[in-house]
């Protein structure tokens, strides 16, 4: 591991990128140009004495989980991901999972979409990224270890999970989960990771078996969802779904009805989210 070297790139990355560049308020006058450590280890899930070590060139080695969410923070291209692999004394992944990375393109579409709640995801409901909006409404997903980013699976396996939905609009939301997993394991046979998935929820719930039993198959494009917050209480938005060219990834995005009062609980949410990201997760 080279300490020096990694704890350039990182600076030198930090300071290339403006608050809005990641969605994030200007706020008052900065001294100096680019993102504060603590907005930094923010977006990649750590705390900020983890991050300045590291940019100290004190830290300790970082795992494989790190430097994916420092390079998905920083907005790295794949080359710019890979250094930072190496002067961590890592090998990069050479054929790099949908569900560990994200395009600078598609970050950067994310990043301006600072109102509204939206995120990443796989086929198979793996989040790959969030803004600070998603992590909000229904928790931060991108920044959990993995195994524990998929949203089918804290679905159903999760207890509490369901429960930033109305009750009464589980079962369907448990039907469509079902019906469009059914959907990517027979469109990529190739892909054992669907299949994998299925197979741990068949084994851990029965009411996904019964589900996967009915054969249903659908894959959601639009709807109409409502979620239950403990701050802002409940929120009916318009779901929508846009698919990369590849058809494995979609950026999903929430959005209000101009007028609603579920506009205005979003704006509310806008400002707790906002305070969730100043004052930054625990550590990591």
């Amino acid at each position: 591991m080279n300490r020096p070297e990694l704890a350039d790139f990182l600076r030198r990355n930090r300071a290339r990128l403006a608050p809005s560049d990641v969605g994030l308020p200007a706020g008052r006058r900065r001294r100096t140009p680019g993102l504060r450590r603590e907005e930094a280890a923010a977006l990649a899930g750590m705390s900020a004495d983890y991050y300045t070590r590291l940019e100290q060139a004190r830290g300790p080695r970082p795992s494989r989980q790190t430097l994916t969410a420092l390079a998905r923070a920083l907005r790295l291209t794949d080359d710019e991901r890979d250094h930072l692999f190496h002067l961590a004394g890592e090998e990069p992944p050479r054929e790099f999972s949908p569900a560990e990375h994200v395009r600078p393109g598609l970050q950067r579409v994310l990043d301006r979409l600072h109102d509204t709640p939206a995120q990443v995801l796989t086929d198979w409901g793996e989040v790959v990224a969030q803004n600070a909006m998603s992590r909000a409404l229904t928790g931060d997903f991108a920044s959990r270890p993995p195994g524990r980013r998929n949203l089918l699976r804290a679905f159903f396996l999760e207890p509490g999970a369901r429960d930033i939905f109305p009750p009464e609009d589980v079962p369907a939301h448990a039907r469509a989960q079902a019906a469009t997993l059914r959907a990517v394991t027979a469109a990529h046979p190739g892909d054992p990771r669907p299949a994998a998935l299925a197979a741990e929820l068949r084994s851990g719930s029965e009411e996904f078996a019964r589900l996967w039993d009915d054969h249903r198959v659908a894959v959601l494009r639009t709807a109409v969802k409502r979620f239950r917050h403990p701050v802002v209480g409940l929120l009916e938005l318009d779901c929508e779904v846009l698919l990369t060219p590849d058809r494995r990834r979609s950026l999903v995005v929430h959005t209000a009805r101009p007028g609603s009062g579920a506009q205005e609980r979003l704006r509310l949410l806008q400002v707790v989210g906002l305070q969730d990201m100043t004052a930054g997760p625990p550590g990591p």
